[in-house]
This record gives structure tokens, sequence and C-alpha cells, in this order.
């Protein structure tokens, strides 16, 4: 079985007014930054055959030291980027009730069924996040990769994964701290068997 760590990537300048983060190119702050050394440093004791991330910046340079560290290659997929959120880009939660209230409305009852105005389908969020996992897992089936992405799609495909109905991923996973570690074991197969190793821990102690 294949182990995989998947890590959101370093805080942003949007993270202090939780502003939702899609595609936009958004920068790390300090903290963030420092979280990316954070991540480095376990990177160099964690035995690691390979190191993902999402081609979006926040993502790449969180992982591109945990690469260095390791002493693999950052390889980076299309496939591992964030969700588009459609018109709730940018935007913080009462913004979105004050321009689109219903559908915002709908969205917090099933965040699936009614995904943001505009936005990315989650099912296929989903879907193209488990091929990328499932391909890193078949390229290392014996391994350990560590995979930085983003909020909303690792929380898609651990919902996925574990059988979860993705109208819960909210629920269930309601908080993906930057910079932690949530780690699982994967068969390459699709219908492959998967275990949840641990969730969000943190690389220090609170």
């Amino acid at each position: 079985m294949s182990r995989i760590v998947l890590v959101r990537h370093g805080e942003t300048v949007w993270h202090a007014e939780n502003r939702y983060a899609g595609l936009s190119d958004i920068e790390l702050t300090p903290k963030g930054l420092q979280q990316a050394e954070q991540l480095a440093a376990w990177a160099r004791i964690a035995n690691l055959s390979a190191v993902w991330s999402s081609t979006l910046s926040r993502a790449r340079i969180t992982a591109q030291a945990a690469a260095d560290a390791a002493g693999v290659p950052l390889q980076v997929s299309e496939r591992l980027i964030e969700l588009d959120f459609g018109r709730g880009e940018g935007l913080t939660d009462a913004e979105m009730e004050e321009q689109f209230p219903e559908e915002r409305a709908a969205f917090i009852r099933d965040p699936v069924a009614h995904h943001l105005p505009g936005g990315e389908d989650p099912v296929r969020a989903a879907e193209r996040g488990m091929a990328a996992l499932r391909e890193i897992a078949a390229a290392w089936p014996a391994g350990r990769s560590l995979v930085v992405a983003h909020n909303t799609l690792i929380r898609l495909m651990l919902g996925s994964l574990l059988g979860i109905p993705l109208s819960r991923y909210r629920a269930v996973f309601p908080r993906l701290a930057n910079g932690t570690l949530t780690e699982i074991e994967l068969s390459p197969q699709p219908n492959g068997t998967v275990a949840l190793l641990s969730f969000n821990a943190p690389l220090i102690p609170e």
C-alpha cells in the first residue's frame, strides 16, 4: 500500500478575512512561508519517495521547500488545483450572503448539489483529484509521497475515498488547518482499499 501525506498549503494573505481562494494565485504570508519551512524540516526525515503539488503558487512554494529538503524533484499537476468558486471567488461569507443570499443559503444546505454559482462541480473536482492520487499510488506502490494541495479539494478527496457523502464534506471535515498532516494508505486500483492514518495533525504541537 502506498502512503500519501496530504497537506494544505501555507497561510495566504486572504486567510485573515477568510476569503474564498480558488483559482486566484494568492501569495503566502510570512506565517505561510514559516509553515513551508516547518514542512521542509519534517520532510527532511520523513523518508519521502515523491513530492507533488498543485500548479498554484501558494502550493508550489510550500511544496518546493519540502522537495528540496527530501532531495526529490517537485512534480506538479493541474488536477490538484483548488476548485473554481465562481462568483464566490475572493469573497467572505458575509459578502456572499449580501450579493447572492439565496444561492449562498442553498450552498450551506448542500454544498455539492448547490455549489457556488458559476463554480466548479465538486463531484468532478473530487474525481480529478482522486485520479491524481491513484496515479501517485501506482507510481510509488510501497513509498510515501507528499501532496500539497488545497482546503476544499483535500476534504472532497477524503470524503470520496472514505465513502462519505460529498454533501457532508463541510460537516465531517469542518476545519483543515494550513500546513498540517493528513496521511492515508491507498491502493492504486479505482475501487482499492484506503485507510485514514491521521487527520489535521500539526507539525508543531499546539
